[in-house]
């Protein structure tokens, strides 16, 4: 059962979709966060997302290395990923050529789509508003977007998410 795709600006409402995802599943949930808190608002916000989930559901935290804290999951469990962009800024700040990041991205990707217990995916979508003015933004930009197509590819279903409303995207255009 291939995971969903779940993108959408910030306080979407991505990560309660993704829950809800989780919980409808039946399965065991396994969440995956790569979040560090680096201040005090940062510290807030895990602390917030750690509080909005069920009871029982396990957490794995883990910065980098998604994969293999993926694969240490047995299969049949629900994978919840939240978020993308969070590891992409994680994977750059650690120095991370975006080679490196799309090369992960796409085993990850692949990874996911392998599991019988199914998963969901969340990202942001920040190509949305005005271009950085600053290289290292526009790098982030570009590469979240790119990112953002790969976890799309391997998805059985992705969605926008607005305003806690889901839209299901479509295909590729022109395939």
């Amino acid at each position: 059962m291939p995971y969903t795709f779940l993108v959408g600006g910030a306080r979407s409402g991505k990560s309660s979709s993704a829950q809800r995802l989780a919980h409808r599943s039946g399965s065991p949930v396994v969440v995956v966060a790569p979040a560090e808190a680096g201040d005090d608002e940062m510290a807030e916000r895990i602390d917030r997302h750690r509080r909005e989930r069920p009871d029982g559901w396990i957490t794995v935290e883990e910065p980098i290395d998604i994969e293999t804290a993926v694969l240490n999951v047995e299969p049949a469990l629900f994978v919840l990923f939240d978020c993308v962009t969070m590891w992409i800024t994680n994977l750059v700040m650690t120095g991370a050529s975006d080679d490196d990041v799309l090369s992960l991205s796409g085993r990850l990707a692949a990874t996911l789509a392998k599991r019988t217990g199914g998963g969901a995916v969340v990202s942001n979508e920040v190509g949305l508003g005005i271009v950085p003015d600053h290289p290292l933004g526009r790098r982030f930009r570009d590469l979240a977007g790119r990112v953002n197509v790969l976890f799309a590819d391997g998805a059985e279903e992705s969605h926008l998410v607005v305003a806690g409303r889901g839209l299901l995207l479509g295909g590729v255009i022109g395939a």
